[in-house]
């Protein structure tokens, strides 16, 4: 005869011997959910695949970002695909950056050059660094900059300078001494994630960013661009018709609450049941 201890002890056998549900989900099974793929291909359309995969793969060489929040990553990247930049570091044009806990977007100074080129309003644009010796003259009122590469003294960088010429001939030119860079960073650098890795692509990119920021031409896909690097980016779940096991939020207290209170439940009133143990309802 089957009591009910004995029936609660087969319960509580089946609920420890069943897989626990895991708080979010990995970074693959979010790429391999159909409606993240869905929103990436309306996007990408037939590149969807070989971008995902390459978020993967940032995903997996970044030790950082893996200890960021999964949808943020989505997110972030999901950025990069609407401007149409790779997010491969190793390229320079889109970096996602992980900070307090969640990934952001972050836009690489070639990612400004590209952006530029779309318009079809710039004859030339560039940004270099300077090294020691190479700076004979500079006049940051009238903009008149003189670099002699072959006066290099060293590979000490000592400033940036970037310039552009639009198509109508309007020009802009500016440098920034690496103490000013170093100013900059401080006062408006949330992390060191890409300043650590590159410095001086950093470096370029501040000094690019003001210089088309104020002065440049900016198509709407600029401005979007300029916009998202500028301010943190909240999470959207993009994975609201995925499946059951593709779960990011999960409320760890409420399921321990339901399986206490499905402990403490007792359906036969503490009363002997007359059962054999062949007609229990388990396996």
């Amino acid at each position: 005869m089957a009591t009910t201890q004995s029936i609660k002890n087969n319960i509580q056998a089946k609920q420890n011997n069943s897989p626990i549900q895991q708080q979010g989900a990995t970074m693959k099974g979010l790429l391999k959910s159909p409606s993240v793929i869905k929103r990436f291909e309306e996007v990408l359309g037939k590149r969807a695949t070989q971008f995902t995969a390459s978020i993967l793969s940032l995903y997996n060489s970044e030790n950082t970002l893996q200890k960021a929040e999964p949808m943020s990553i989505i997110s972030a990247a999901m950025v990069a695909a609407t401007l149409d930049l790779p997010v491969d570091k190793n390229l320079g044009y889109a970096w996602i950056v992980p900070y307090g806990g969640k990934a952001q977007f972050q836009l690489g100074y070639k990612g400004y050059i590209q952006l530029a080129l779309r318009t079809g309003q710039y004859k030339y644009i560039n940004c270099i660094p300077v090294h020691e010796g190479e700076l004979q003259k500079w006049n940051p009122l009238t903009e008149e900059i003189e670099i002699d590469f072959e006066k290099r003294q060293s590979d000490a960088v000592i400033g940036y300078a970037a310039y552009f010429e639009l198509l109508n001939g309007f020009r802009k030119t500016v440098y920034w001494t690496k103490a000013q860079v170093e100013k900059h960073k401080k006062k408006f650098s949330k992390s060191d994630f890409g300043w650590g890795k590159d410095w001086d692509a950093m470096a370029l990119k501040t000094v690019l960013k003001s210089i088309l920021s104020k002065w440049g031409i900016l198509s709407v896909e600029m401005q979007k661009a300029v916009v998202e690097d500028e301010t943190p980016r909240e999470r959207i779940d993009i994975t609201e018709e995925a499946d059951g096991p593709e779960i990011i939020d999960y409320n760890l207290e409420q399921d321990q609450e339901e399986k206490t209170n499905l402990q403490d439940t007792d359906p036969f009133d503490g009363k002997p049941v007359d059962m054999s143990d062949d007609e229990l309802p388990f396996d």
